[in-house]
């Protein structure tokens, strides 16, 4: 058994890569950029590559195309076709019935200003993509609205929001008043006045629009993440004046905080999807019940989730043990291997 590991700093390569070293197994660094790549990698068992929202457009491809040759992928098509996209999100999550919270799309001017006449608000708009609360704006009127769906269908939006970029960075340093965390607030103003990478390469986000409603009187929400048979949960609060917990940085770890029919109905929903890893972000509406925000396969690395105080199992069982993402990830992957060739 043989598996490639595209690597990435600070991705959940990193570990898998000191997971082999351990475990005495085979493997190569490859990279998924090169362009023999299927010929590269066509003696190998398995591919593991966590890639980010810059290589979506052409890694679920890439994806098919390799398994298609028959070779084992992390993430794979299941895992992964939606990842970074909030519709394709809305499309998978609405066809397994999955309660959300209200979500709105719309694909020509007319009917979203005809829905905007109607609506009523505040409501959120975001982008299909970004992370850490990036492309999210709370819209409080019609004007706002109006505004927002008459660029949606003609320039278009940055694949990033600069401000929202920088605000990060300054909201991180608050809360860990770093070197490092400095020096992101300067890569933060030069992104603002130059741009970057994704920005320079990606289209611009048109020819759509998103909208959620704003579901009021949310301190957190819950962040739950399966990986095979296991199960681990964080709850995220918002920043200072501000509707959003993503990214924050404020968290708990304690499971007496999280539902247990919650963690029930996120392992049904990883079968359901046929998902390798998926990490769903939910709040709670005024009625008390959970609505799922979105979905992801990938997540940041390190200690947000590692000081995660345990993980429960599918009979919701509690393991008072160490989380470690990336190797929850290697361990079933390579068990899924070594199924496939007995």
């Amino acid at each position: 058994m043989k598996v490639a590991i595209h690597h990435r700093a600070n991705s959940f390569s990193e570990n898998w890569v000191k997971y082999c070293n351990k475990n005495n197994i085979e493997y190569s660094i490859i990279n998924c950029r090169d362009n023999n790549i299927l010929e590269k990698i066509k003696d190998f068992d398995g591919l593991l590559w966590h890639w980010g929202p810059d290589e979506a457009h052409y890694a679920v491809a890439l994806t098919i195309a390799i398994e298609n040759m028959g070779i084992k992928v992390f993430p794979d098509f299941n895992t992964c076709w939606h990842f970074d996209n909030k519709i394709s999100q809305r499309y998978i999550l609405d066809s397994h019935n999955i309660k959300q919270v209200p979500t709105y799309i719309f694909y020509s001017l007319d009917s979203a200003l005809n829905w905007i006449r109607e609506t009523t608000f505040p409501k959120v708009f975001k982008l299909r993509n970004g992370a850490s609360s990036t492309n999210v704006r709370l819209i409080k009127n019609r004007k706002l609205a109006k505004k927002i769906a008459k660029k949606a269908f003609s320039k278009g939006f940055n694949p990033n929001d600069r401000f929202s970029i920088l605000k990060n960075q300054i909201w991180k340093f608050k809360l860990d008043k770093t070197f490092r965390r400095f020096l992101g607030i300067i890569n933060g103003i030069r992104i603002l006045i130059f741009g970057n990478y994704n920005e320079n390469i990606l289209a611009k986000e048109k020819g759509y629009l998103y909208f959620q409603e704003f579901i009021p009187h949310n301190e957190y929400d819950t962040r739950i993440v399966v990986i095979g048979n296991k199960c681990f949960a964080i709850r995220r609060y918002n920043r200072d004046n501000d509707f959003r917990a993503s990214g924050s940085g404020v968290k708990r770890y304690e499971p007496e905080l999280f539902d247990t029919d919650l963690i029930n109905n996120s392992f049904k929903l990883s079968s359901k999807m046929k998902t390798q890893t998926l990490a769903i972000d939910y709040i709670m509406n005024e009625k008390g019940e959970y609505l799922l925000v979105e979905v992801s396969y990938g997540f940041i690395t390190g200690s947000a989730y590692e000081d995660c105080n345990g993980y429960w199992t599918p009979d919701l069982a509690w393991h008072d043990k160490k989380v470690l993402p990336e190797t929850f990830i290697i361990e079933d992957f390579i068990n899924s291997l070594k199924a496939k060739n007995l």
